[in-house]
């Protein structure tokens, strides 16, 4: 039997983000599996550049990365009480190639943030981004990391019980949800 293809997306482009930590520490937990990062260095989605120059490849490429994935898992930071401009970017893009390939598709969603609260508003508005495609959104367990730049040691593991224990049961719903 093939190994589940799981695509992370972050939604921070910095290289020592810990919302790329987070989706690397998921993977890790889900276990085996085809793990693909993927790359949102996209072009602002201008309608006039779509009808000038189409769909920019990069964003195929990641529409097919989700097309292709039996589970998606998307963490962003939450910049000034939202998701990143980046995150809503690549949304707005991903809809207007052919298709939709977030359709039926298993998705989780976790953030990791400076503040307290761990992105919780993030993780409500990346939800109503996502409801137009029509996901399986899984509804839970939360994964809210705090104090991001402590939650993770030197080689990257996520510290803290509570944070192990609840990606962990987040991967095992994940794993179920692809099963269903």
């Amino acid at each position: 039997m093939a190994k589940p293809k799981l695509l992370g997306i972050s939604g921070s482009l910095r290289k020592a983000s810990t919302n790329t930590k987070l989706l690397r520490e998921a993977a890790r937990l889900f276990g085996e599996c085809d793990f693909t990062e993927a790359d949102l260095h996209f072009p602002l989605y201008d309608g006039d550049l779509e009808d000038a120059q189409g769909i920019p490849p990069e964003v195929q490429t990641l529409a097919d990365q989700i097309a292709a994935a039996d589970a998606v898992i998307i963490s962003g930071p939450e910049y000034n009480k939202g998701i990143t401009g980046v995150l809503k970017n690549a949304l707005d893009w991903v809809s207007r190639t052919k298709g939709n390939p977030w359709s039926d598709k298993p998705v989780a969603i976790t953030s990791a943030t400076a503040g307290r609260a761990g992105g919780e508003r993030t993780q409500v508005m990346l939800r109503m981004c996502l409801y137009p495609f029509r996901p399986r959104l899984l509804q839970g367990p939360e994964v809210l990391v705090a104090a991001s730049a402590d939650a993770f040691d030197d080689d990257g593991r996520l510290r803290g019980e509570m944070n192990v224990k609840t990606l962990t049961d987040l991967m095992a719903a994940l794993k179920a949800e692809m099963a269903r």
